[in-house]
């Protein structure tokens, strides 16, 4: 059986966490056989891990030139290592794959955790030994379970993470064999070389599972790998409520569907085309201008990411991003694990030891959506640090039901928007050649009476007009009001039945001018 990941992410990326892999320079059977046990037990719910057959360690890294195993031996092996895996109590069964690598030859094992813990496996397998333990993974170490890990293990044994389950009321057709191979070829995975069929596939990526006769999607498949995950999911989706008015004037609502990693990017690229904004400032201590944020793309970005990594997909709540006039909030359900103490929310210091969805989190980071363990709230950190952004606030209730992430307006932003709204005469922020600094967030009513404002001199594309209303390019808003005024009939096209951004606009007949 193939594995959804290349060898070469594995030693040279940062796709997988290191306390993920094991790297082995030659075969060593019992060692190997405790490290499997380890990634079936999967105590911190990381999602198991891989062993690497044939690479030197050095500090914890794979040391280079890699030494290979002998093309002869793999085979043999291969059969050592499923007589190991029956040892295993229960049956534990890793997909394995000979692999090639900087013309060496190695073995690549993908221990995913298991459905069955806890495993337990020989504590030696020298002969008249019959005795077996179980072993985790602590750090990048694997080790005997103490007594309080196998009370843990024996109380998450039969709790699969809801990512992991397999779906009941979907069947395989759910799935969509387009949506994995474009998923498959995006992180370079050989299975996308081997003209499986799509049910084949979706086993070998673990995204179905069950036995022969009645294989169905996990959900985790149907997350990644269906149409639109809410027709499985109530509420799997992402609202973006702008509201640059407290009355309400002005609202402009989103919805964002589809599989998860096309939702957030969408959602993503909407908030950075309609509501990132910045202003060039000149600080006095420093030879060039600098570029102020409203809210930095890096820290929202990170956000969204993890509420779409974090947030429980059995509770029928969308995660809803709120932005109003001096805030951009994030919203999702449940809150954070309870691990994570009030102290550490109030000092931003979010590390949790098990993850919700270990499986919707693989696939992010493979994606490169998603940082690695533990690492999203210090970028988000850094990003606000540079632009001068406050820190942001996390709140949740008494029984953490939700949890919300409010970033601050950059006072440097809101300062140099101010001024210039102040300082430049009526109009003058709309006249082409001034820089992003002049930009504020408008209305919609202020906006149709810009665009009209524009035209009165002369026709413009689409693109002309986006241009000087100090946009990089035209907006969703900008769009859906230069539509809303042609359908009106106060603008005009040279082709009527043309959408092109470069295709001429101009005022209708001798209309001049148009009221909000």
């Amino acid at each position: 059986m193939a594995i959804p990941i290349t060898v070469d992410a594995l030693i040279d990326g940062a796709v997988v966490e290191q306390a993920r892999i094991e790297y082995k320079e030659s075969w060593n059977p019992e060692a190997i056989v405790h490290t499997l046990c380890a990634f079936a037990n999967d105590i911190d719910n990381w999602g198991g891990g891989y062993i690497v057959v044939g690479v030197e360690e050095e500090g914890g890294r794979p040391k280079k030139p890699v030494k290979g195993v002998s093309p002869d031996s793999l085979d043999a092996i291969q059969k050592n290592l499923l007589r190991l895996c029956h040892s295993i109590r229960p049956l534990y069964l890793p997909a394995c794959e000979p692999v090639r690598y900087e013309g060496k030859d190695l073995l690549l094992i993908w221990a995913p955790g298991g459905y069955e813990r806890p495993y337990r496996a020989p504590v030696s397998l020298g002969k008249g030994s019959a005795d077996a333990a179980c072993y985790v993974r602590r750090f990048s170490n694997t080790v005997k379970a103490s007594d309080a890990d196998l009370r843990e293990l024996a109380s998450i044994g039969g709790n699969i993470p809801f990512d992991d389950r397999v779906n009941h009321r979907s069947k395989m057709s759910d799935l969509r064999f387009g949506r994995m191979a474009d998923y498959l070829n995006k992180i370079g995975s050989s299975l996308r070389y081997e003209g499986m069929s799509p049910d084949e596939i979706a086993v070998d990526i673990k995204v179905a599972d069950g036995p022969r006769e009645d294989v169905r999607p996990l959900n985790v498949g149907l997350m990644f790998f269906s149409d639109d995950p809410a027709d499985f999911f109530r509420e799997a989706l992402i609202e973006v409520v702008d509201i640059p008015d407290p009355t309400g004037k002005g609202m402009v609502e989103r919805t964002f569907r589809g599989p998860l990693d096309q939702q957030l990017s969408d959602a993503l690229r909407y908030l950075q085309n309609n509501v990132i904004a910045e202003v060039v400032v000149k600080r006095p201590d420093e030879a060039e201008a600098s570029r102020v944020y409203n809210y930095p793309y890096a820290a929202v970005e990170e956000a969204l990411c993890n509420a779409v990594y974090h947030r429980s997909y059995q509770i029928p709540e969308p995660i809803t991003v709120r932005v109003e006039a001096d805030r951009l909030s994030i919203t999702s359900f449940p809150g954070p694990d309870r691990s994570i103490t009030d102290d550490n929310l109030a000092h931003c210091r979010l590390v949790a030891r098990r993850y919700r969805n270990r499986r919707i989190g693989d696939f992010l980071k493979e994606l490169k959506l998603a940082e690695g363990r533990n690492t999203g709230v210090p970028t988000m950190l850094a990003a606000l640090e540079a632009n001068g952004s406050p820190k942001p606030v996390f709140e949740t209730d008494a029984e953490r039901s939700f949890f919300c992430v409010t970033f601050g307006l950059s006072p440097e932003f809101a300062a140099a928007t101010t001024l210039n709204a102040t300082e430049a005469p009526e109009g003058e922020s709309l006249k082409e050649g001034k820089s992003s600094g002049s930009r504020k967030r408008r209305t919609r009513e202020e906006l149709r009476s810009a665009v009209t404002a524009e035209l009165v001199e002369r026709e413009r594309s689409m693109s002309e007009i986006a241009r000087v209303l100090g946009y990089t390019k035209a907006n969703d808003t900008l769009r859906s009001v230069i539509e809303e005024l042609v359908d009106e009939g106060v603008l005009e096209r040279d082709d009527a039945s043309s959408t092109s951004p470069n295709a001429k606009i101009r005022l209708s007949g001798s209309k001049q001018s148009v009221s909000g």
